[in-house]
């Protein structure tokens, strides 16, 4: 995808993967930042293949969340994600089941930009513990039973400064360790302990500032590593000690949203208004080469997900599915819906429209767009311009499907009921 207007309001959540799962969480919960193995793909089987005419069951709205585009996690039965009430940003816990609010904790002032106020980053689960990112790059770690605020760090105090749109990464959380972008001279990326917060390294060998893509965590040649896509860069940090394994430079000129997607030791990525196109590095030791470049297709800020062999996403020339081998491009729709953000669930691809509401069931195949359903969202936030974009990625979790536009979060029951 080209270029596109310098006030998108994209770019404010982090995007957009492949890996072993480190949450402890069941297979059907989506514990952080595009579901449980980062990569915006669920586990779940039994899906409904073909939605009714009307859409799938509307189950519950909750209309309390506020400003933002920050996006949902749900584990253990409760939805969270990070809104806006009363002059702060307050992450906020829901039964997932029915939507009733069980408790809001204020993390922050407002965020406030010309593109829209807020909150950008997703809540990650672990533990017993909800980590959050505030817009103005608060760091806050709560407990998931009532949201008692057990400890907090910010961006700038950790040396790093907040991108021009907010913070929108969302926390990875790996091990004993929570790892954010900060940027800056004492290292782009800071590992914390989970537990305190307390800094346990930061990355040595590359000290470029915050984007708004989410750090990726993968084995690569057989050792732990970190993943970050940045303007200047794509690389990997060692995840013992943060020291930079390798890197692959990138022809960055606006910014990067979209989350690298990792495949055993092959990094796709792909640019935001860059002009640079997406591409493919293989990782040999400290070396990374280029597999593939493709200059005319450029996933924005609704991310891109890989199935079987093939990637899908929106870009310039539409919703396009491409190879993840050779990066050749197999089809690209540009009619049956506009622009807008993506995830996988059971061979389906589930397609929300950022300026319609509208929200596509369509297969994941590299045969062509096949649509199998659709319906739209109602009621749609108003207000500050904000009904002209659905931002928030979709979320699949133990069946159903939840949807935000700013102040409203909708779910729906995309589970089979018979065989």
């Amino acid at each position: 995808m080209k270029a596109r207007a310098s006030n998108l309001s994209g770019v404010w959540f982090a995007v957009s993967i492949s890996f072993l799962t480190w949450l402890p969480a069941p297979a059907a919960d989506w514990p952080q930042w595009h579901g449980p193995n980062r990569d915006g793909v669920s586990t779940e089987t039994g899906m409904l293949r073909q939605w009714p005419a009307e859409g799938p069951r509307h189950v519950w709205l909750f209309d309390r969340a506020g400003k933002g585009y920050s996006g949902c996690s749900v584990v253990g039965g409760k939805l969270f994600t990070i809104g806006t009430r009363d002059g702060k940003e307050i992450l906020i816990a829901l039964d997932a089941a029915i939507g009733r609010e069980l408790w809001a904790t204020p993390v922050d002032d407002i965020f406030e930009n010309s593109g829209g106020d807020g909150p950008r980053s997703t809540p990650t689960v672990n533990d017993g513990r909800v980590y959050a990112l505030s817009g103005k790059g608060n760091i806050v770690c709560a407990e998931v039973s009532g949201g008692k605020v057990l400890w907090s760090k910010s961006i700038e105090g950790l040396g790093g400064k907040m991108p021009e749109f907010g913070c929108a990464e969302s926390p990875l959380v790996d091990g004993k360790l929570v790892i954010v972008t900060p940027g800056g001279d004492k290292g782009t990326l800071a590992a914390l302990d989970k537990m305190t917060g307390a800094p346990v390294w930061r990355s040595d060998g590359i000290t470029e500032g915050a984007q708004y893509s989410s750090i990726v965590p993968a084995v690569i040649g057989g050792k732990r590593q970190y993943v970050q896509f940045l303007m200047q860069n794509v690389f990997g940090v060692d995840a013992a000690t943060g020291k930079v394994a390798w890197r692959s430079p990138w022809a960055g000129k606006s910014r990067t949203v979209v989350t690298p997607i990792v495949m055993e030791n092959e990094v796709f990525i792909s640019g935001s208004a860059s002009d640079a196109g997406s591409r493919k590095v293989k990782v040999n030791g400290g070396a990374a080469k280029d597999v593939f470049v493709n200059k005319d297709v450029e996933f924005d800020t609704g991310g891109v997900v890989r199935f079987g062999d093939c990637l899908y996403g929106h870009s310039g020339s539409g919703w396009t599915c491409m190879s993840f081998a050779d990066g050749s491009v197999k089809w690209a729709e540009n009619e049956a819906l506009g622009d807008g953000s993506i995830i996988c669930a059971d061979g389906m691809l589930y397609c929300v429209e950022e300026k319609g509401g509208n929200v596509v069931l369509a297969e994941a195949a590299p045969a062509g767009w096949t649509e199998k359903g659709r319906f739209k969202i109602e009621p749609r936030a108003t207000g500050d311009g904000s009904e002209r974009n659905v931002l928030t990625h979709p979320v699949i979790a133990n069946g159903k499907l939840y949807l935000r536009d700013q102040n409203y979060i909708y779910c729906y029951d995309v589970k089979k009921t018979g065989p």
